[in-house]
């Protein structure tokens, strides 16, 4: 079985509502932090900080962009915004010694929390900002899902475990 190891992303592009091009931003993806609560008492020995099942904290994303954009204004609409990251990931295969290349692409929508209008200085990029509360989340490698968090819908898919579908069932979805 060959092995690839995973080099590098060779470039990506952003695309708002699928189709629009927004490929002039640098791209901070969320972190994922589960909500815990500490369990401590009887018949534990000490504290376990326990993760609530599919519930996460808040996620941010951030798009700088090197100049001010009408684009980066467009996304600071006080609504949800489609946006997708599609991207060309390099992988070393190590029996072949050939370098070759996988998708990759992170699917969001996304509300604006803060848009920093950036500065201006002869010469320079303006440093402009946009960030977003994201409310959906899901990243496919090789166009395979490995990851998607509905936080509305109480969807959390990990590697193609819906680890909610219970709590919907529960819950009268």
């Amino acid at each position: 079985m060959a092995k690839q190891v995973s080099e590098k992303l060779i470039s990506y592009r952003v695309y708002k509502d699928g189709k629009d091009f927004l490929g002039t931003a640098d791209v901070t993806l969320p972190s994922l932090e589960y909500l815990t609560e500490t369990v401590k008492g009887a018949g534990i020995a000490g504290e376990v900080d326990s993760p609530t099942i599919g519930n996460f904290g808040s996620m941010g994303l951030t798009l700088n962009w090197r100049t001010i954009e009408a684009d980066a204004i467009r996304l600071a609409a006080p609504q949800a915004h489609a946006l997708d990251f599609w991207g060309a990931q390099q992988v070393f295969d190590q029996s072949s010694g050939k370098y070759d290349s996988v998708a990759v692409k992170v699917s969001v929508r996304a509300i604006p929390k803060k848009f920093d209008i950036g500065k201006f200085e002869p010469g320079a990029t303006t440093d402009s900002s946009s960030e977003f509360e994201v409310i959906y989340l899901k990243l496919s490698h090789n166009e395979r899902v490995l990851l998607e968090i509905d936080k509305y819908n109480y969807i959390c898919v990990i590697d193609g475990v819906d680890y909610l579908a219970k709590v919907r069932s529960q819950l009268g979805y």
